[in-house]
């Protein structure tokens, strides 16, 4: 069943792994109104015993991560979290847009954890999983809560985003910054504003994006862009172009991952490519195949391995636009030593 419905990345409503039973719908007709109703997005609280989650991965720079949301209504194609969404017992396809459970003590739980006496300090990444700046954000302002008691603690963060609004936080991150506390990433997967609306459809523009980098390099925020994902034969070709223009809005540093298509995200991603560019699927799909040794996802210690000439093509254009553009800039480790508790200051009178 083929709905096109705007602003969704994904189309389809993949089966979920861990469940037995599943509502279809086969044929929408007048009486399926509450089935139409159900494109919407739906907002659900979630109240966890904790928000800081220790990382147990060999890809992943940091020990802690916290995610103030699960589920993201960016609605990129490609994202490696839409199967974590299974675990509430959602879809990895649409139900990861339209389904998405926010967690209204943040704020508190990560207070609590900070007064923890075995608490040890260690840059936390925000988010980890799905955006901390994803459409909702302006409403609930739950990231700007959690960059406050950050500041209030002095504990460092790092911040990816696709969302301009980042910059609403600009007087938080400031402070942050002068006291060493806090890295952002901007996530830039392509400089066509068609190819990003059809890849991440509820992401910020090229300009915002790039507008941000400049804002925050101006304000001396540590930036860092990370040119993700890369996918053979979509985008593989701008890496130059991007890096070179970020350089000149004052990045400090560049990244980049090539698209990881785990589990159900591999169905979610191929309806998507044969639907939005039939001409080159076959040449897109291939050439993910070959750098993840014939799979579409390579699984465990594999992830961290590429194969064939496309990786080899990517890595060194990469490495070659980044000794090229960035060569000498340094990211400023951060202070680890400021991190202090009002509580215990407020004894000391």
């Amino acid at each position: 069943m083929k709905l096109n419905m705007k602003g969704r990345g994904s189309q389809i409503q993949v089966k979920n792994k861990f469940l037995q039973n599943e509502y279809t719908v086969e044929h929408i007709e007048g009486v399926d109104i509450e089935f139409l109703e159900e494109q919407k997005t739906h907002y659900i609280p979630e109240y966890p015993n904790k928000i800081v989650n220790k990382v147990f991965s060999p890809v992943v720079p940091f020990m802690y991560s916290m995610n103030p949301y699960q589920g993201c209504e960016h609605g990129c194609v490609y994202c490696y979290a839409r199967e974590s969404h299974q675990y509430w017992g959602y879809s990895a396809g649409l139900d990861f847009e339209r389904k998405i459970i926010y967690k209204p003590e943040a704020a508190n739980l990560l207070k609590k954890q900070f007064e923890n006496r075995n608490w040890q300090v260690s840059p936390i990444m925000l988010s980890g999983n799905t955006d901390c700046y994803q459409p909702i954000e302006r409403k609930l302002e739950l990231t700007r809560q959690l960059l406050e008691v950050c500041l209030q603690y002095k504990h460092p963060v790092s911040i990816l985003t696709k969302n301009a609004l980042i910059q609403r936080d600009l007087d938080l991150l400031k402070e942050m910054a002068r006291l060493k506390l806090v890295h952002v990433g901007i996530s830039i997967t392509s400089f066509d504003n068609r190819l990003r609306s059809l890849l991440e459809p509820r992401t910020a523009s090229v300009q915002k994006k790039l507008e941000t980098v400049e804002l925050f390099s101006q304000n001396k925020i540590p930036t860092i862009v990370m040119v993700a994902p890369i996918i053979p034969a979509l985008n593989s070709h701008e890496i130059p172009t991007i890096v070179k223009k970020v350089a000149e809005l004052g990045a400090l540093g560049v990244g980049y991952t090539t698209v990881r298509l785990n589990g159900e995200i591999a169905d979610v991603f191929e309806n998507w490519i044969r639907t939005t560019f039939p001409d080159r699927a076959d040449k897109v799909l291939n050439q993910i195949r070959e750098i993840n040794g014939g799979n579409l996802y390579s699984r465990g210690k594999n992830r961290l391995k590429l194969h064939g000439e496309t990786s080899f093509m990517i890595k060194n254009m990469f490495r070659v636009a980044r000794e090229k553009y960035l060569k000498g800039r340094v990211v400023p480790e951060y202070d680890l030593t400021a991190f202090c508790r009002p509580n215990e200051q407020l004894r000391l009178f």
